[in-house]
Parts: structure tokens; sequence; C-alpha cells
């Protein structure tokens, strides 16, 4: 790291920063400059909650309360605390003392973090932008103004490097090169960093679809073979969603490919919903369909290489030699259930057992 000092007197400079043009923004024309910028960097849209790091005497977070912005400032100098306290008066702000580090917010969270000239004298770059991107609401921003100077200050190179284990996007600002921001023309390195941090995973589970294709009180069966799946136990016709399908084209795409039988949306009912974990697998989600033998024709196998025998069960009386997961959803379905969970931990067996279905169907909605 360039120039990260281990300690800094803050109140003893609380004075000289509100006097530079560079910190105190006095002259008019550098503080329409950095307000320029703001309007770039923050949201113009709507009203968000910015947090200002280090802030020193708000001249920053005045600029953003001036731009409909709430604000919340931090600064570990109390002298710098009470000058921004002062400016920011008449804003819809609030002022802290406390570490930029570890700001003293709770459990808050904010649309922007920004810091100005605070993270090349903090001893762990790293560690911070983690802790400040933790701090942001789902698409926030932080918002980096740092530089160079002599032997002082942080390369943007060091900030954009530790910001891209943690961001999606990053964009770099070089704002040497406009002295109005200055008050004057420099030569070193001074830039703006603007960076989003990479939001969660979303959470996606595969979609399937099972077929309860009813005989009176019997619904038919296969039984699996050659899958390497569940093979030798029965479940009803059933796949996955494909992409571009919506259920019930996949259902009757399903019905089609396994059992011969041409079914159209209309022959087809809701007849419930399961999420489904297999052991050792991952949640999946499982809409069970109904439909009357007859519609779309008489089924057979098609898929003899998949499948060793179709064959009509009772549904008051199911063979224990299922696939746990439709054995319950067939349970569920003559139970008049509407949403299922069940779920399978690890090590558990994938066969219906009667003895042990403790981990079977976990969680029941009924439906009206």
């Amino acid at each position: 790291m360039t120039g990260h000092p281990t300690t800094i007197d803050w109140d003893a400079t609380a004075d000289s920063f509100d006097q530079e043009p560079d910190h105190g923004l006095l002259d008019p024309a550098v503080r329409d400059a950095w307000a320029a910028r703001m309007r770039t960097w923050l949201p113009q849209d709507r009203a968000v909650e910015v947090l200002d790091l280090g802030c020193g005497t708000g001249s920053l977070s005045l600029l953003a309360a001036e731009q409909g912005h709430r604000v919340t400032g931090v600064d570990r100098s109390p002298r710098m605390v009470d000058l921004a306290r002062i400016k920011l008066a008449d804003a819809d702000a609030e002022v802290l003392v406390g570490d930029a580090f570890q700001p003293p917010v709770g459990e808050r969270k904010f649309d922007v973090v920004m810091a100005r000239h605070v993270l090349w004298l903090l001893p762990d770059t790293a560690a911070a932008l983690r802790h400040w991107c933790s701090l942001l609401k789902p698409g926030g921003r932080l918002l980096l103004v740092e530089g160079v100077w002599g032997d002082a200050g942080i390369p943007a190179g060091e900030v954009t490097e530790s910001l891209a284990p943690l961001t999606s996007y990053v964009q770099y600002e070089r704002l040497s090169a406009d002295p109005t921001l200055w008050g004057r023309s420099v030569d070193d390195e001074r830039y703006a960093v603007v960076a989003r941090p990479a939001l969660p995973a979303r959470h996606a589970e595969v979609v399937d679809v099972h077929l309860i294709l009813r005989r009176g009180d019997e619904a038919l069966l296969a039984r699996r073979a050659g899958t390497g799946y569940a093979d030798g136990l029965l479940n009803g016709p059933s796949g996955h969603v494909e992409d571009g399908e919506d259920v019930v084209a996949a259902m009757i795409r399903e019905a089609a490919e396994e059992i011969g039988i041409a079914l159209t949306p209309d022959d087809l009912r809701v007849a419930l919903v399961m999420q489904h974990r297999g052991p050792g697998g991952d949640p999946r989600t499982g809409w069970f369909f109904e439909a009357e033998y007859g519609a779309g024709g008489e089924p057979y196998n098609r898929e003899p290489d998949k499948c060793s025998e179709l064959a009509w069960h009772p549904l008051a009386d199911l063979p224990t030699d299922m696939v746990a997961y439709c054995r319950a959803g067939l349970d569920a379905y003559r139970a008049s259930e509407r949403f299922v969970i069940h779920w399978h931990e690890d090590g558990d067996r994938i066969a219906y057992d009667a003895q042990g279905e403790r981990r079977g169907v976990s969680l029941r909605v009924t439906g009206a």
C-alpha cells in the first residue's frame, strides 16, 4: 500500500481542511464543479440514503443534501463533527462521531456509501471496502474519491483490484485533468471510482411436472429402468420443464413422449405443487396435474429404454416400491392438499419407506 499512515491528528487538521478549496469547497467555482460531478455519481431520479464516511466538515455531505438526499456523516474528529453539524444544520442530515472503518450505524443500510480522501488513511484497504459494501442496500453504489500526492495516497489500481472480487461494476473517472475541481491545475493522480457490489445469486430451482392420470379410483404408474436414478421404482409420468416452456406445455410434451397421449390444456387440472429435495440433491419444485383416462388417447409405453412397465394402481392402496417424492405427492393429492414440502436429508433413501417417512411431507398447507 502507498503511504497508509498509522496515526492521524484529526483535530489538528480540522481548520486547515475547511479552508482549503479542495476540502472546504469555499470557492464558488470549485463548489459548482463538485456539485456537477455529484449529480453524475448520485441517483437523480429519487432521494436516497447517503453515508459519508470521513465526512470532515461536511462539504460533500451538504452537496448531497442540497440535491435532495438524506445524509449521514461520520468522522472521528469531534471538532470536524461540530463544524459539519453547523454546516448541515438546515439540511436533512445527521453527523456522528465514529471511525470510518467501522461506522457507528448499527444495522442500517444505505443506497450510497461515499468516502473522499479517506481510504488511503486506513491500514487495511480490502477489509474497509468489504465492510463498506456490506452497508449498501441491494443495487446500491460505492463512491470513492482518492488520489496519490507525492508519497501519500493510494493508486487507483490498488482500489480497483480490491474491489474486483466484491463488485459487478466499477467505473473509473480521472479527476486530475479538471482544474475547476481543485481551484488550480494539478499534475498528480486524482480520481473517482463508482462501484456496484455484485448482487447475491438468486435462488434457482429445477421445475418438474407430474401427471396423475386417473382411471376411476386408479392412477397410472411407470416403473423406471435404465435411467441411473431410482431404477426399479414406480412413479407417475413426469419430467423437467425445458427452457421456453410453461408448466402446462411441459406436461403435455412429457405425456406425449412417455405414454403417447395427446393432451390439451383443457384436459389438465392443477392437483398440487410440491417443493422437494432428494437425498444429496438440490431443491426443486414439482407441479402435479391430474387428467382423466381417455383424454388424449390410450396410454402405452413409448420409452421402453427408460420404463419397464406401465400399470394402473389403486390410489387408496398404492404400492410401497415407489419413489418417495412421487408417493408423497399422491398421498397429499388423496388428502386434497394443494401445497407440500417434501425434504430429504443426505443419506435418506430415494425409495418410499413406510416406516421411515419422518422426513417425508414436512409441511402441508390445505387448500380451500
